[in-house]
């Protein structure tokens, strides 16, 4: 991978993440900037989903070895397990995958068919064995961050409920300024570890193929690839050093309703089976994180950069308004650094933070009329403004998400 590309480079150079050998391989931890990245994505993603009109859950990242019996997890995904732990004479493990523990919630409360299709998120841990020879930065990591939701739903809902989920991939894509490389319909292969039922791959593969045949996506079958219980739509990204991974995916489930006998009321009153649709926007925190680092080389969107506006007074003088515009972001909601002339001229400070989306410059003449200079990224200059105005634009411009940075700005 080019060094100008490599998210574990940029992910320490920016301060967003590190890792410490007494923590653990494949245990990153988040620094503030990273921190602050990271929680506007998860943010991004649960406005998203209520507007979607998914419930939001939290679920224990322990479970006991049962419930992955039952999923069919330790049977078939076993090898990328941690160890049992033997606790109070019963065996628990560090869950794999969120979708047993939200096959219980629904279980737990009798459901109508006037419910569905009910859809249920979280932003959950889980946690993979990796060898340590795989692992690195924060695309290979032991720890996983999920963007996860089940929809349980009608056989008739299905194919509504995955277009729906492909929809929400691409605009979460659009506003985060990426693109998919491929969509991939990923199939069973052989000799690997597949629920033995025929039938029930037969009927899930037809509804992720018709859903692909009418959204116009073009796509590829690829054989092996599939879910231990079901076929998924998996949307492929690429790297700056070429490799493709999986960021996003929609996959179609009969198989864990049947293993939990799950059920809802139909209008007959009689008991019918839900589908289960795996459905994951940006897949993990880490991975999306990385991706956008090598995709955007740490220029991130206005509305996810760590630093949104850096306020830069040509002299100490100019500090107090400098500070003043900083509490009036915060009040907004934008994240402001203020970078004084102890840091060095204003050109070393401007080159500084050339990734940030905008610069805000104060001189003596902008201070006594509460403007300011305004630097875009793309290296566009604005000519001085009220400093209410400004703030008040990028305010907009962020909670819109736009990766616009200005839309009628002149040089």
């Amino acid at each position: 991978m080019t060094t100008a590309h490599d998210h574990r480079r940029l992910g320490r150079e920016l301060g967003l993440f590190d890792t410490d050998p007494l923590i653990g391989a494949g245990l990153p931890h988040w620094l503030p900037d990273g921190a602050a990245v990271r929680h506007t994505l998860e943010e991004y993603i649960r406005a998203a989903e209520r507007r979607a009109g998914y419930q939001h859950v939290y679920s224990p990242v322990l479970g006991k070895r049962e419930l992955y019996e039952i999923s069919g997890h330790w049977a078939h995904y076993s090898d990328d397990m941690f160890p049992p732990m033997d606790l109070g004479g019963e065996q628990v493990v560090l869950r794999p995958s969120l979708c047993p523990h939200h096959a219980v919630i629904y279980r737990s409360r009798s459901h109508s068919y006037r419910e569905l299709p009910l859809r249920m998120a979280e932003l959950g841990g889980m946690y993979r064995s990796e060898l340590s020879g795989v692992l690195g930065g924060l695309t290979r990591v032991r720890a996983i961050q999920l963007n996860d939701a089940h929809i349980f739903c009608t056989i008739d809902q299905v194919a509504e409920e995955a277009r729906a989920a492909l929809e929400m991939i691409r605009q979460a894509y659009e506003a985060l300024g990426i693109g998919a490389t491929r969509y991939r319909l990923s199939l069973p292969g052989p000799g690997g570890k597949y629920v033995a039922a025929p039938e029930k791959w037969q009927r899930s593969t037809a509804l992720l193929t018709g859903v692909l045949d009418r959204s116009g996506l073009p796509y590829e079958a690829a054989e092996g690839e599939a879910a231990f219980y079901g076929p998924k739509i998996d949307v492929q990204v690429t790297d700056g050093a070429g490799r493709e991974s999986t960021l996003s995916t929609v996959q179609v489930d009969f198989h864990q309703p049947e293993q939990f006998d799950l059920h809802y009321i139909g209008g007959d009153g009689a008991k019918h089976r839900p589908v289960m649709v795996h459905r994951s926007i940006i897949g993990s925190v880490e991975r999306a994180v990385a991706h956008l680092l090598e995709q955007h080389g740490g220029a991130f969107p206005a509305w996810l950069a760590p630093t949104q506006l850096v306020i830069l007074p040509i002299s100490d003088t100019e500090l107090p308004n400098a500070v003043d515009l900083a509490r009036r972001c915060t009040r907004l909601g934008l994240r402001a650094q203020v970078v004084g002339p102890d840091r060095g001229s204003l050109g070393a400070r401007v080159r500084e933070f050339r990734l940030v989306p905008y610069q805000a410059v104060i001189g003596a003449k902008e201070a006594a009329g509460d403007h300011v200079a305004l630097r875009l990224r793309d290296g566009r200059r604005l000519d001085p403004r009220p400093a209410g105005e400004v703030v008040n634009r990028i305010s907009t411009l962020v909670e819109a998400r736009s990766t616009d940075l200005w839309a009628d700005a002149t040089s």
